[in-house]
């Protein structure tokens, strides 16, 4: 019965893992697809990566023949705009990065009619003060250790944003550790914490006290399906240089590609939320 039990849980699991990343998809149709980079910061320190990120993607719509549109204002975020767009792109941005209430409220309805948002880097230190955005990124920044070459190690291979990754990704980067993690989050990257160089006792304390119960592996990457939508972050790329790296582009366009194929298709009948912070419909 035990050995039985033992298959039946083994089955299941495959099967999850068949459904949730199928091995036979359809290619996407790259020359119908458009997504949106915004590179709006709020107050605070301001990354020097953002153009060489914008640049990147611009980059790999042209190699791939879909349209990318970049802004860096507010204003772009109506419902009537974010229809026409099949991805969502935040590229280290940082703090508030919008201007009004209803620019939440319009993007909130586009993740609840079932839109995709792409997060890179400093994305989790992006609105901090809205519950319902961090919820969505599945964590909210807590601290970094310093620059430095560390480890990145694929944690779920069978996941297609690591296809021709490498499974012990040896790099130099900024190891970011988060708070208010939601339960959600599927890592599919961690963060080897043992591989850290401390450069005192100060930030080996530092490191100790942000990794918590999480051991050696801290979530680097993950995707989270939440209030309709998707969210794919990786808190990587914080070298200008990463965004001309072809592991990391690729990295980055498989990131896109996740997003899109699940999210191609809205339901703009599925909006419900009257103001951003209104209360998730869960079990409802």
């Amino acid at each position: 019965m035990d050995k039985l039990k033992l298959f039946l849980s083994f089955f299941i699991c495959i099967v999850f893992i068949t459904n949730a990343f199928p091995q036979s998809e359809k290619a996407i149709k790259w020359k119908k697809v458009q997504v949106l980079v915004y590179t709006k910061n709020g107050k605070g320190f301001v990354h020097d990566n953002i153009p060489f990120a914008v640049a990147a993607i611009q980059k790999l719509g042209q190699e791939q023949g879909f349209k990318v549109d970049v802004s860096d204002s507010a204003a772009v975020f109506t419902t009537e705009n974010l229809q026409k767009y099949n991805c969502l792109i935040f590229t280290s941005t940082n703090n508030d990065v919008f201007d009004t209430d209803n620019q939440r409220l319009a993007f909130r309805h586009y993740i609840e009619a079932g839109g995709g948002l792409v997060g890179i880097h400093s994305i989790v230190g992006t609105e901090r003060n809205w519950t319902w955005f961090k919820q969505l990124m599945g964590a909210s920044f807590a601290w970094h250790a310093r620059f430095q070459k560390y480890s990145v190690k694929v944690i779920a291979p069978e996941h297609p944003s690591v296809a021709g990754l490498p499974l012990n990704w040896e790099r130099e980067d900024e190891c970011y550790f988060e708070k208010e993690i939601y339960p959600t989050i599927q890592p599919f990257l961690v963060q080897d914490v043992s591989s850290l160089k401390p450069a005192d006792e100060k930030e080996q304390n530092l490191i100790k006290q942000h990794n918590g119960s999480f051991g050696n592996f801290y979530p680097a990457a993950w995707h989270n399906f939440y209030d309709g939508g998707l969210a794919w972050i990786t808190t990587l790329g914080h070298d200008k240089k990463d965004y001309s790296d072809p592991i990391f582009t690729k990295h980055i366009l498989q990131g896109i590609e996740f997003v899109v194929r699940r999210t191609y298709r809205k339901d703009w009948g599925k909006v419900y939320a009257q103001g951003k912070d209104d209360a998730l419909k869960i079990g409802k």
